[in-house]
């Protein structure tokens, strides 16, 4: 059921590639006409040169054709790595432009992949699904991981392509492009789309309200052909500095991990982990470290509803260093219906190598390992419909932490965003901390800033 739904609103999700490219696109334009004195004046310097050095790769005229891996994610129904893939597309660009754009179903591309990787607990558990395919792909925290994942399934499915790189995308990023066009109305279809309503809109539309508006079932998913054919001429009349606005928007959507980005170029790479564009867990963090990853499984679009907040304590005084983790959910929804049930989650927790966990509540079966330089504590986890669940860790950190400076880098699961978290700190010395963030991007927190 949910992988029915997944494919039929993904499918229509081709026109985000072509907006994404295009911003590129608009962007070179723009630097060719002496952007480069406005990045001079912006105060994210670091950013715009990485973006530049992005437009430059993309658009640079040297006769030669590039290749992309563009998986459309569905965070409504979220997956470790930004949400459940239901279509990917392949867009070829040579000498600054698309030269050709396809777009796969995964329903059915996944049928010609064989049945020789086996699913992860708890998929099989939960879903009863044995085999893994393309559209189990990210079900990593770990960009590259998913990327190239990814590519290994569609070369099981015998793809013939080779890729120059991988972009994954959310379906927050339509609601960027209507931040920068205004809201868009299609003729044919009523109502008007804008930054607010568009993804739920959508959903509806290709699920239900075509039935009701006397349109054919082959026909349903031309809305959002209309729809991008329209933001495309949007932000084509769009002026420079509107222009540069949209890359602000597409910069923030980065910054999120509503894209991510990987390269085979390794030149490019670095310049983009340098950012932190790559969506990656960072293995070189050797401090205070947390990461929450989420993945719906067989709870429809639940994620639509279902809200989150943290809160993180920790305590160096004592003789071991201890920390406790609070996660709350809230199920909005109040009644089950085509979009929305009980939610199901499986939820792992990421937290420095070494640490040891001493007490859990409200969490079934735990599961134990050790990935990327990280421990991790998982479990399956049930929300009903209406009610809200808090899910708390107690865990020892390693020893050594007393006898350095204390910093704690918070890392944030690519399609979900705006989550509050209240952060308590007792340093060595028995003084204490509160912070009050809302994680929408990989943040840094440290003793040295006091």
């Amino acid at each position: 059921m949910s992988k029915r739904r997944t494919t039929k609103f993904w499918i229509i999700f081709w026109g985000i590639s072509i907006i994404f490219l295009t911003g590129w696109f608009l962007f070179w334009q723009i630097k060719n006409k002496g952007f480069e004195s406005v990045v001079d004046n912006l105060p994210i310097n670091e950013k715009w040169k990485t973006l530049t050095s992005l437009a430059d790769y993309l658009m640079q005229k040297d006769g030669k054709e590039k290749t992309f891996l563009i998986l459309f994610q569905n965070n409504m129904e979220i997956r470790p790595g930004g949400g459940y893939i239901g279509s990917f597309g392949i867009v070829k660009i040579k000498n600054g432009n698309p030269e050709e754009i396809q777009i796969h179903d995964l329903s059915n591309f996944d049928q010609r992949i064989p049945k020789i990787e086996e699913s992860p607990y708890p998929i099989y558990e939960t879903l009863k699904v044995k085999y893994l395919g393309f559209r189990d792909s990210n079900f990593s925290p770990n960009f590259k991981t998913n990327a190239e994942k990814a590519e290994y399934f569609y070369k099981l499915g015998q793809g013939q392509e080779n890729f120059d790189g991988v972009i994954g995308i959310t379906a927050n990023v339509l609601t960027s492009f209507l931040k920068a066009t205004g809201p868009i109305q299609i003729e044919g279809y009523p109502g008007t789309y804008a930054d607010e309503n568009a993804i739920l809109a959508l959903e509806y539309q290709v699920e239900k309200a075509y039935d009701e508006q006397g349109i054919e079932k082959i026909e349903r998913k031309s809305v959002m052909n209309d729809l991008a054919k329209e933001i495309i001429r949007k932000v084509n009349n769009l002026n420079n500095s509107q222009r540069i606005e949209l890359m602000k928007i597409i910069m923030s959507d980065l910054d999120k991990k509503d894209i991510q980005l990987y390269f085979k170029d390794e030149n490019i790479q670095e310049r983009v982990a340098k950012v932190s564009w790559e969506g990656n867990v960072d293995q070189n963090w050797k401090n205070d470290y947390l990461m929450i990853s989420d993945a719906n499984l067989g709870s429809f679009k639940s994620d639509y509803y279902v809200k989150r907040s943290f809160e993180y304590s920790v305590d160096l005084f004592q003789e071991k260093p201890t920390a406790n983790l609070k996660i709350t959910y809230h199920h909005t929804a109040e009644q089950k219906d085509w979009m929305t049930k009980d939610y199901q989650d499986y939820l792992r927790v990421y937290v420095p190598e070494s640490s040891w966990m001493t007490d859990s509540k409200n969490t079934g079966e735990m599961k134990f390992g050790k990935e990327f330089g990280k421990t991790f504590f998982g479990s399956l986890i049930k929300i009903p419909l209406g009610q809200e669940k808090n899910i708390e860790f107690t865990y020892t950190l390693p020893d050594n932490f007393k006898n350095k400076v204390y910093d704690l880098k918070i890392q944030k699961q690519a399609g979900i965003n705006d989550v509050p978290i209240k952060i308590h700190v007792i340093d060595k010395n028995g003084i204490k901390r509160n912070y009050e963030i809302v994680l929408n991007s990989d943040v840094v927190l440290s003793e040295i800033e006091k």
